[in-house]
C-alpha cells in the first residue's frame, strides 16, 4: 500500500508552485520561473497518476460495498468482474506511484552529460554506439527533454567512435543515471558476410550536469584551442575555426566541441562539460579517486564486462544488475525504456530503504 503522506506531499508542492507562479517575486526572476516550470511540469503526471490510484482505490471500496449490500446474483457477478479488474488496475498504478516516490538523489532533477563510446568490436561496436544514441534520443523525447551533441568522432560507416551529448530537462538525471556501465549486443554485423553473430561493446557514461555556481575555475587554468570543425573522414564541415578545445591544465582533462557553427556556443557546451566533470572529481576528492569512479563506471569495454545484452537473434534485451529480461528488442532500442528504467529505480528504492 502506497504511503499517503508521501502523495499527499506531492500534491501540496504542486498546489504550492502553481500559485507561486503568479507571484510578482517569481515573475520578475526568469530563471527562477523556468527552475519552478520545470518542477511543475516533472510533478504533473505524477499527481496525474496519484488521482488515478485514488479513484482507483474508491472505486474498490465502492465495490465491495455492492457485493454486501446487494443481493442481486447478476449485480453480484457484475461487480465481481468490475472489482477483479479495478484491483488490477490499483496495482499496476501502485507500482508505476512505487517509482515517483522511491528515495530521491539530490542530483536527480539535473540535466546530464552522457558520453558514449565504441569498446570492444572495431566498427561493429561503433555503429552500436550509434544505436544507443538512438535509443537515447527517442527516450528523451518521450519524456520531453532536450537533447544537444556536444561533440563526436565517426566512423567511415556511419558509427561513432566516441560521442557527447547533453540531455536538459528537469528529473534528467533521475532517469538516465542507470544507464552507466558497458551495453553489449549479440548480433549479425553489417560488416560481416559470414552471417555470424558477433559480440561487440560500447560504454556509456552519465554525469549530472553542474550548475556555473558548484564548481570555480580559474581562468588561468585553463588552455583554450580554436580549430576548424570536421566530420567522418576528417573533411572540414564549416570554414571558420569555430571548434573548441579546452584543457584543464591541473588535471589534464581535455574537452572538444564542435556541434555549433558560433565559437561562443561551442564553448559554453565544452565548459559545462568541464565543469560536469570537475565536480564529478570534487565529490571524489581527488583525481585518482575519480579515475578509479570512472573506470568502475564504464569499465574496460571487454566482451566479459556488462550491464545489459541486447540479444538481436532472440529479440530480447537482459539487464545483468537485476535479472531482467524482456522480449522487445526492436522497442526498447526504438526508445521504450520505461519497463526497464522503473524496474531499476524500484530496485535501488528497495535496497535503500
Amino acid at each position: 500500500m502506497i504511503d499517503k503522506s508521501k502523495t499527499d506531499r506531492i500534491k501540496e508542492r504542486l498546489d504550492e508552485l502553481t500559485s507561486s507562479l503568479s507571484d510578482p517575486n517569481v515573475m520578475s526572476d526568469p530563471a527562477k520561473f523556468a527552475e519552478m516550470s520545470k518542477e511543475i511540469g516533472a510533478l504533473t503526471p505524477q499527481v496525474e497518476a496519484i488521482n488515478r490510484y485514488e479513484k482507483c482505490l474508491r472505486d474498490i471500496e465502492d465495490l465491495i460495498e455492492i457485493l454486501k449490500n446487494n443481493p442481486d446474483p447478476e449485480m453480484h457477478e457484475m461487480a465481481n468482474e468490475e472489482l477483479a479488474r479495478a484491483k488490477q488496475d490499483s496495482e499496476s498504478l501502485e507500482k508505476e506511484l512505487m517509482v515517483y516516490i522511491a528515495p530521491k538523489d539530490p542530483r536527480d532533477s539535473k540535466s546530464v552529460i552522457m558520453e558514449i563510446r565504441a569498446g570492444a568490436g572495431g566498427e561493429e561496436s561503433a555503429l552500436f554506439a550509434a544505436d544507443l544514441l538512438k535509443m537515447y534520443s527517442a527516450y528523451a523525447v518521450s519524456k520531453g527533454f532536450k537533447m544537444n551533441k556536444i561533440d563526436e568522432t565517426l566512423t567511415g560507416l556511419g558509427g561513432y567512435k566516441e560521442v557527447v551529448v547533453e540531455i536538459e530537462g528537469y528529473g534528467a538525471y533521475s532517469k538516465f543515471k542507470f544507464e552507466s556501465g558497458v551495453h553489449r549486443v549479440q548480433r549479425v554485423p553489417v560488416t560481416e558476410s559470414g552471417g555470424r553473430v558477433h559480440t561487440s561493446t560500447a560504454t556509456v557514461a552519465v554525469l549530472p550536469e553542474a550548475e556555473a555556481t558548484e564548481v570555480r575555475i580559474d581562468p588561468k587554468d585553463l588552455k583554450i584551442d580554436r580549430y576548424r570543425s570536421s566530420g567522418a573522414g576528417g573533411q572540414h564541415i564549416n570554414k571558420t575555426s569555430s571548434a573548441i578545445r579546452i584543457t584543464h591544465l591541473p588535471t589534464g582533462l581535455v574537452v572538444t566541441c564542435q556541434d555549433e557553427r558560433s565559437q561562443i556556443q561551442n564553448k559554453e557546451k565544452a565548459m559545462a562539460v568541464l565543469q560536469s566533470r570537475l565536480l564529478a572529481i570534487a565529490k571524489d576528492k581527488d583525481v585518482s579517486s575519480e579515475n578509479d569512479a570512472r573506470r568502475s563506471q564504464v569499465g574496460t569495454g571487454d566482451r566479459s564486462e556488462r550491464i545489459r545484452t541486447y540479444n538481436y537473434h532472440q529479440g530480447r534485451v537482459t539487464d545483468h544488475r537485476i535479472g531482467l529480461t524482456l522480449y522487445k528488442l526492436e522497442e526498447i532500442l526504438n526508445g521504450d525504456l520505461d519497463d526497464i528504467i522503473d524496474a531499476l529505480t524500484l530496485d535501488q528504492a528497495s535496497r535503500e530503504a
